[in-house]
């Protein structure tokens, strides 16, 4: 429910004609980019709604009223939407909280599934088909329906406080540009419907649909800062091993595919999650080559298993980014930087954190790449922290040898921290609620 000062406020301000920015979180909604912070910097920069009329500007408290918001006036006018206070996405058109229930196509049945599908009848050579998987894939349709919403150009939106949310909801931006959004925690949608594919590796993956923020399809100029993401409540081991594979309700919290470009990613936080965040969808898509341009910097991962990020074919620069692994968290560490096919990674002055001693060869792992730039990594382990070469430590340890020549040296950023000096930087200033 809208909190009542804030609504009444923000009403008394819109009937005035003013500006509600100036009631709203220090004015976030008129910030924009910062010059060079990133590759969402480039050309003209990212500005988001700040350009909006007073007309535009609206405090939103529950999914109806974001989802009109977003259509107001045409997709692509300039808008800034202020989130107040937590807004779930698995609710119907009255704002009550719906479930698997709702969605559940009447021909489905999850016990009679698990036996159709069982490897051990169905085997792992070809994937699922018939009245089972199509009736799955009905109610899977029916959740996105509800928890699916597309971002338009020129758009700010911005949480008020320390409190805004959103539960179970994934954004698109799609083909569109200019966007901003600060300030919000996203606890990632849950699919209730996921689908099992036996051909998925050499024993069958559980894999779901819904990433948290999508930037897809030529995108560009977008700047996410100061959000926190994580899987909230529901975490995927809490559901056990079906099949002897994790019953994965999550896909990714923040990917950037299909030739999307100029993108910045800075002092959000990342917790509690497998598959973070992918840079480059597909090894054949081959027209990613000279897009996926994206900057990550002052980001806290913590407690995360892999996509940290994993990158194809773009020129990401990744820097002064803090990395915090337990070996008791719930999700176990698998590595942080993912070579992919033509990437050109270029990563200065990060800082890995273990509570256990750790090959340091571990933190990237290749998958069909072969460049990747590294100076100036920390990495901790459980009696100390100490200053290593990520790419001669991988060396090291595998047959394949990876090259540090990327192409390519970045010139949009403003300050880079010694790494020593990370960790605290970033604990203080990143996540939700702490945008200024």
């Amino acid at each position: 429910m809208k909190r009542t000062v804030s609504s009444i406020l923000a009403a008394s301000i819109l009937a005035l004609g003013i500006s509600s920015a100036s009631a709203a979180s220090n004015d976030l909604g008129r910030q924009t980019l910062p010059q060079n912070d990133g590759w969402a910097s480039y050309g003209e920069g990212t500005t988001g709604g700040a350009a909006a009329a007073n007309s535009q500007i609206f405090t939103v408290a529950n999914k109806q009223e974001l989802v009109k918001a977003l259509g107001a006036g045409g997709k692509n006018t300039p808008k800034i939407i202020y989130v107040d206070g937590a807004i779930d996405f698995n609710v119907d058109e009255n704002n009550q909280p719906i479930g698997p229930e709702y969605y559940a196509d009447e021909e489905y049945d999850f016990n009679a599934y698990l036996a159709a599908y069982n490897p051990e009848t169905w085997g792992l050579d070809r994937e699922v088909s018939g009245p089972l998987e199509e009736a799955r894939a009905r109610a899977q349709k029916k959740q996105k329906a509800e928890v699916v919403v597309n971002i338009g150009s020129n758009t700010s939106i911005i949480g008020l406080g320390s409190d805004a949310k959103i539960i179970g909801g994934s954004f698109i931006m799609s083909g569109v540009e200019n966007i901003i959004i600060r300030n919000i925690e996203f606890e990632a949608p849950r699919d209730f419907f996921p689908q099992w594919d036996p051909t998925d590796g050499s024993y069958g993956e559980w894999n779901s649909e819904y990433d948290n923020v999508t930037i897809t399809n030529g995108s560009h100029h977008v700047w996410l800062d100061h959000n926190t993401f994580s899987d909230g409540e529901h975490h995927d081991g809490d559901s056990g091993k079906i099949f002897g594979r994790t019953y994965q309700q999550h896909d990714g919290l923040l990917d950037v595919t299909n030739a999307s470009d100029y993108v910045t990613i800075s002092y959000n936080v990342f917790h509690d999650h497998d598959k973070v965040s992918l840079i480059g969808s597909s090894d054949s898509r081959t027209s990613d080559r000279d897009h996926l341009k994206v900057t990550l910097h002052h980001n806290y991962y913590k407690n995360l298993t892999q996509r940290l990020p994993r990158v194809r074919y773009g020129q990401v620069h990744i820097y002064n980014n803090y990395y915090e692994f337990s070996k008791e968290a719930g999700y176990k560490f698998d590595y942080a930087l993912g070579v992919g096919i033509e990437s050109k990674i270029y990563a200065e002055n990060n800082f890995f954190q273990f509570d256990y001693d750790i090959d340091p060869g571990k933190v990237i792992k290749d998958w069909k790449g072969t460049t990747i730039y590294e100076d100036g990594s920390y990495v901790g382990g459980k009696s100390s922290a100490r200053q290593v070469d990520l790419v001669d430590a991988f060396n090291h340890s595998h047959d394949l040898q990876l090259s540090e020549n990327v192409g390519w040296k970045p010139s949009l950023f403003t300050n880079i921290h010694p790494a020593q000096a990370v960790p605290a930087i970033v604990k203080a200033k990143a996540g939700a609620g702490n945008a200024r």
